[in-house]
C-alpha cells in the first residue's frame, strides 16, 4: 500500500468530499495597474499575463514589481493565496492558476482573482490543471474576442476536498514529478543539441567531401 493510499484509507474510508470553490473560500479581485507602472525595485506584483508566461504551479518570489507610490491603490495577494488569471486568448487558457508561497504579500493585477480557503494552494493550483476542472470551467467562460471567467463563475466550480494530510501528500508526489519532468526536459534537450551538431558535422563533411571530389580537390 502506498502512502496516499494509507493515508486515504485512514482519514476518508467512505471517499473524498466534494465542494464548491465558494463554499469553502473567498474570491477577491486585483486592482489596475499597468506596465508603465512597472520598476525594476519597489512593491512585489504579479501581472496576469505573468500567470501564463513566467510561473508555474507555485510561486516564491516574482519577476516584476511596481512604483511605491501606488501602494494604497493596489489589492494584494497573501501568503497561501492562489492567483488565478481571469482573462486568456482561449477558453482552454483562461483560469490558469499560481500558488502564492512567499514570505510577504503581493499585488494583483485587475484581470486576476485570489483565492483564499483553508485548502493547501499548491494542491488547489495543481487541480486547476486537470481536464475535470477545465470541463466545469468551460461552462462558466464568456466567449467573447477575449475570454474572461468571472469569480461568481469560478465559485460554482468544484474540487474535491481531502483532508491536509492528503492534499500535502498528493503535492509531495506531484512536486517530485514535476521535478523529475524538469531534469528529462533538460537531459533531452542537451541530447538534442547533441545530436544537431552532429547531423551538422555530417552533413558538412558529407557534401563538401563529394563537391571536393567532383572538383578534383580544387576550390
Amino acid at each position: 500500500m502506498s502512502e496516499i493510499e494509507r493515508l486515504l484509507a485512514e482519514h476518508c474510508p467512505d471517499g473524498i468530499e466534494v465542494k464548491k470553490l465558494g463554499e469553502i473560500g473567498t474570491f477577491i479581485r486585483g486592482r489596475r495597474f499597468t506596465k508603465a507602472d512597472m520598476v525594476k525595485e519597489g512593491i512585489p506584483c504579479i501581472h496576469y499575463g505573468e500567470i501564463y508566461t513566467e510561473y508555474g504551479v507555485s510561486a516564491r518570489t516574482t519577476v516584476s514589481y511596481v512604483r511605491e507610490d501606488l501602494r494604497s491603490q493596489l489589492r494584494y495577494a497573501q501568503p497561501r493565496d492562489v492567483i488565478i488569471a481571469g482573462v486568456g486568448e482561449t477558453v482552454e487558457d483562461v483560469g490558469k492558476a499560481v500558488a502564492w508561497i512567499g514570505e510577504g504579500e503581493v499585488a494583483i493585477h485587475d484581470d486576476s482573482f485570489l483565492f483564499r480557503s483553508e485548502l493547501n494552494p499548491t494542491y488547489v493550483s495543481y487541480y486547476f490543471q486537470t481536464s475535470t476542472f477545465n470541463v466545469e470551467k468551460e461552462q462558466h467562460v464568456a466567449r467573447a474576442k477575449v475570454k474572461r471567467l468571472s469569480s461568481s463563475g469560478l465559485s460554482r466550480v468544484t474540487i474535491p476536498v481531502p483532508p491536509p494530510e492528503v492534499q500535502n501528500e498528493i503535492v509531495r508526489i506531484l512536486d517530485s514529478m514535476t521535478e523529475l519532468l524538469a531534469e528529462l526536459q533538460i537531459e533531452l534537450q542537451a541530447e538534442l543539441q547533441a545530436r544537431t551538431r552532429q547531423y551538422e558535422h555530417y552533413r558538412d563533411q558529407l557534401l563538401t567531401s563529394k563537391r571536393e571530389r567532383m572538383s578534383g580537390g580544387r576550390p
